[in-house]
């Protein structure tokens, strides 16, 4: 009996591995391979194994792409954390009715093409758009602002973007919380700042840390966000990638970006394991 449930067991794990192999780790074979490949005169890869893939990454202007994509995901992740973690946490002391509305409300923003959400902020952002019509017409303002094409707008962006990532990180470890140990330490002469040092934030970091995985990871090649916001002015390693594929047709060196940028994920997330101290990514699921 015992040999027949391990037997179903196995074959019911069959799809899961076959697809896993299929879709995930020939995939990344084959861009690793590619990677030490050279790039062919007009279009495609010449078989001879070469690390000048790699050497070109060194350069100075790569050097520099890799160091703004990086600082730009360090700021976007901070403001997703500063307003993301009180989202989501006063979001898990709601009741199950509010819970409920509140989790439509995040949700049906990815109901619609990101794109499009996109370009709504670019009628915001525009001179004498929406957010130039309300400061002047509050006086805030005497002039329109130039705060499309901007780096501003193009963080506001990826806020605007990643945001529920954070939340939904948060609100699944603060929901799981045991709130009387909140009580307890309350009982026991601690502030609610001290409280909220010792017990809360310690029991909802795991949430925490994986939505600033969750954020700092893909802000690093959301080109997409710093083309339509940022005008081209902000140049990211995802820009880098998809100007490589689409004009320079050069598919090695692509590869080669995206090699350096999946082990600075893998490396991310290797340190979420060591100060989250488990294996596991609880917050992601």
């Amino acid at each position: 009996m015992k040999k027949r449930q391990n037997r179903s067991i196995y074959l019911m794990l069959i799809p899961i591995y076959a697809f896993t192999i299929i879709f995930v780790l020939f995939p990344i074979l084959y861009m690793i391979l590619l990677s030490f490949l050279s790039k062919a005169e007009v279009w495609g890869v010449v078989k001879e194994v070469t690390l000048d893939n790699y050497k070109k990454i060194a350069e100075p202007l790569y050097v520099k792409t890799f160091l703004d994509s990086i600082r730009l995901a360090a700021i976007s992740t901070g403001f997703v954390a500063l307003l993301g973690y009180p989202f989501g946490y006063f979001m898990a002391k709601l009741s199950k009715k509010w819970k409920k509305r509140m989790m439509e409300l995040i949700m049906i923003p990815f109901w619609t093409s990101g794109l499009m959400r996109l370009y709504g902020w670019i009628i915001v952002f525009r001179s004498n758009g929406t957010l130039d019509q309300v400061l002047m017409g509050l006086h805030i303002t005497g002039s329109p602002l130039k705060l499309l094409y901007s780096y501003q707008a193009v963080v506001v962006g990826m806020i605007y973007a990643l945001m529920p990532f954070m939340v939904l990180s948060v609100y699944s470890s603060a929901e799981k919380m045991d709130w009387t140990l909140v009580e307890a330490a309350r009982d026991l002469g601690a502030t609610k700042f001290k409280a909220f040092l010792t017990i809360t934030l310690k029991q909802t970091m795991p949430g925490l840390l994986s939505g600033v995985i969750l954020t700092f990871v893909p802000s690093m090649g959301m080109f997409f966000v710093s083309d339509l916001l940022g005008g081209n002015k902000i140049v990211l390693v995802g820009s880098v990638i998809q100007e490589q594929l689409t004009k320079g047709r050069n598919l090695p060196f692509a590869a080669s970006m995206s090699v350096v940028l999946m082990l600075l994920t893998t490396m991310l997330i290797s340190l979420y394991k060591r100060v989250t101290g488990s294996g596991e990514m609880e917050g992601l699921v």
